[in-house]
């Protein structure tokens, strides 16, 4: 059995009452309502803010540098020649 949170939540009498109406139209309870529509809006932002949106613009030309050859910069270079000299067991 996971574990169970609980949240207070405070809303003014109309509030309510239009909660109340839409829990009973769909025959649940208004805790049931608000717990569900409150995790349906969060999975949907959630999954909104996990995804990256660009111009067609931005993608070619994110798809073309990934096409591209790599070439590290001096830093990087200096990295990967220390990395070879070091001896490993």
């Amino acid at each position: 059995m996971s574990a169970v949170a609980r949240f207070d939540l405070k809303m003014d009498a109309e509030e309510k009452e239009v909660v109340s109406r839409a829990a009973a139209l769909v025959g649940t309870t208004m805790a049931a309502f608000v717990r569900t529509a409150a995790k349906e809006k969060a999975r949907a932002l959630l999954d909104r803010e996990s995804r990256i949106t660009m111009s067609d613009q931005d993608f070619q030309a994110f798809t073309m540098a990934l096409d591209g050859a790599f070439t590290p910069n001096a830093a990087l270079q200096n990295a990967i020649d220390l990395a070879r000299k070091v001896r490993r067991a």
